[in-house]
């Protein structure tokens, strides 16, 4: 450890997020290797070191001898006070060398409102903000992950986008990047090559024109540049690479576990869901390959609970199968196998038995709207008999502690609908005591926990309004009135941060001036309500110019140029269209593995798209 940041450990709360030195992290003679490579999370350690993403890329990444990937993440404000006040730079946790000194800062794009940890990272780096200023070749700024389906909020800070799954592309752009460092190629250079990898969108290559009343005209590829982007993904989930051995922190994280992942994709199709639609096809692993990664993890980090990993787990084919193997010395191992996305008609007797074999908790679903017409509005294809007979079924295997997603604010809602979310929520109270095997000498909790609706983009809400603040000030009001039991408790998720978020969400290259300002101002760690401060954005927003209920709480025509109709997910435009009139005409469509709805993930030629049904 450097004797500058030993000095300033002893000042901050949490100092084991910045010591780096954990069990299997990856330390390399940084004489030896070709790359440096910064894996940026804009959060703090504990949050970064949940995600899986970051868990796979940095043990691939350091599988190359040439390249040496190390963790970065944004330090507390206590930590960013003490480094600004000592002169010391945003380092990486391997190393303890600042990143300004690295090739390539890779940073990933979880949520909207940690855009502004961004620019405050690069900034305690002493990296200029804007692409057009960085004139070398490195420090070159990249960045992935689900936010970058629209990228344009931070098109002026960040170099090139990756589009998709990451494995196979990263390490394309990676090896291109190190033939033209050897060559002493320019940035321009680099820029213009990478632009032709699938998968690699170059934002300082397109040109945008705007129409009189602020939307789109136009999005212009300079010459021999694609004029559109497709993702990329991994077809073969089975040869897909995973890790044998994950980073072990010293201190607790939010996701303290080992992750199983068992497929990608969805097959749902909840119109509101931009990860059931940017990650399709599905594309499941088999059996033997989930068991033997969950083993290996189990071994090489200690841990005893694995967590199966995907948008809804109960979907996989062969989950008892699945259940089977890994109980087959999980029980043994004393080791407990849990499923964080369980939907209510994937939950049966034998699925119950087995995942309170080892270790029993609370159970959770999502029916996310409280009236059967909403929920086929937004394609649940959720019954609330089924709801009944799954909690009833929890009820008798011995479960008194449900929790419940909804969603408020959803296209068409009413008022009636946001009551609904309490009576359904009674509904289960009152199935708890009716149940004559219900646990003996305990009560019931039920959590009904709402967030409130946001439109992303490539969904077929991609159009719709968000509801203004002071209406879903309105509906959280009404909800919390219409719960009548102490059974229940009611949470909701802050209007004001799902309001930036939904500017950011469906926003396009203006919002850069207005982020650039607003890190200016100190805005910082936005998805932590100790420090978002809407009317310090609102300000930001009044400087440049910009009005954010443009972006968020404005109905789009289907014919408005949107700032990412030039990337192209493989999810058709007519399609989701077609899905939105559906949802008007409260009418659902059936899942993926009851009929294809011709959405156009075909185009990938695998996944569910390509199985014998």
């Amino acid at each position: 450890m450097k004797p500058e940041l030993e000095k300033i450990l002893m000042k901050v709360q949490k100092p084991g997020r910045y010591t780096g030195g954990e069990w299997n992290s990856v330390v390399k003679d940084k004489h030896a290797v070709d790359v440096r490579f910064a894996f940026c999370f804009p959060d703090t350690y504990e949050v970064g070191m949940s995600h899986l993403g970051m868990k796979i890329l940095y043990s691939l990444f350091n599988e190359k001898d040439y390249i040496w990937c190390e963790r970065v993440f944004a330090p507390w404000v206590d930590m960013e006070e003490q480094m600004r006040r000592n002169g010391m730079e945003l380092f990486g946790l391997e190393s303890g060398d600042s990143i300004h000194d690295f090739d390539i800062l890779g940073f990933t794009l979880q949520y909207e409102l940690s855009y502004s940890n961004v620019l405050n990272m690069l900034d305690l780096a002493h990296i200029p903000l804007r692409s057009a200023d960085r004139k070398g070749l490195s420090p070159l700024v990249v960045a992935g992950g689900p936010c970058t389906c629209n990228p344009e909020p931070l098109a002026d800070f960040v170099d090139l986008f990756f589009l998709g799954e990451g494995e196979e592309v990263d390490l394309e752009v990676i090896d291109l990047y190190r033939a033209y460092k050897k060559e002493g190629r320019s940035k321009e250079e680099f820029l213009r090559a990478a632009a032709q990898i699938e998968g690699v969108y170059v934002p300082s290559l397109y040109t945008v024109t705007y129409n009189e009343d602020h939307t789109i005209a136009a999005v212009t590829p300079e010459p021999g540049v694609p004029a559109t982007v497709k993702k990329r993904l991994m077809l073969d989930m089975d040869r897909s690479y995973f890790p044998e051995k994950f980073v072990v922190p010293y201190i607790e994280i939010v996701h303290d576990r080992t992750v199983g992942e068992v497929f990608r994709g969805c097959i749902r199709g909840c119109r509101f869901c931009q990860a059931g639609f940017i990650y399709r096809p599905v594309r499941e692993k088999s059996v033997e390959v989930v068991d033997r990664q969950c083993h290996a993890l189990c071994d090489s980090t200690g841990y005893n609970e694995i967590s199966l990993s995907s948008l809804s787990t109960s979907d996989y084919t062969k989950i008892d199968e699945l259940l089977d193997q890994l109980l087959s010395w999980a029980r043994d191992e004393k080791t407990s196998v849990s499923l964080p996305s369980l939907r209510v008609d994937g939950f049966s007797n034998e699925l119950m038995t087995k995942i309170k074999s080892v270790r029993k908790s609370g159970l959770t679903f999502a029916p996310e709207a409280g009236t059967q017409r909403l929920r086929d509005v937004i394609n649940k294809n959720v019954q609330e008999d089924e709801l009944m007979k799954t909690v009833n079924m929890a009820f008798s295997g011995g479960w008194n502690t449900i929790k419940l997603y909804f969603m408020i604010g959803l296209p068409t809602e009413t008022m009636d609908d946001v009551a609904g979310i309490a009576e359904l929520g009674q509904k289960v109270v009152n199935a708890f005591y009716s149940n004559p095997n219900k646990p003996k000498g305990r009560g019931v909790s039920v959590t009904l926990s709402a967030s409130s609706f946001v439109p992303k983009p490539f969904t077929p809400f991609q159009w719709e309004p968000q509801d203004p603040i002071p209406l879903l000030h309105e509906k959280q009001r009404h909800l919390v009135q219409s719960v009548k039991t102490r059974k229940i408790t009611c949470n909701y998720h802050d209007a004001d941060t799902s309001f930036l978020e939904a500017v950011f969400a469906r926003g396009d290259r203006r919002l850069c001036a207005v982020l650039e300002e607003a890190h200016r101002m100190g805005c910082k760690f936005d998805g932590w309500n100790d420090y978002f401060s809407l009317p310090r954005w609102m300000e930001a927003f009044e400087a440049c110019g910009v009005d954010p209920a443009f972006y968020a709480n404005r109905r789009r025509s289907f014919d408005e140029v949107l700032p990412w109709d030039h990337l192209d997910y493989g999810i058709r435009k007519e399609f989701l269209i077609r899905e939105c009139q559906r949802a008007y005409a409260d009418t659902t469509t059936p899942n993926c593995r009851e009929a294809c709805s011709a959405c156009g993930a075909a185009c990938f030629k695998g996944g569910i798209c390509y199985e014998d049904r």
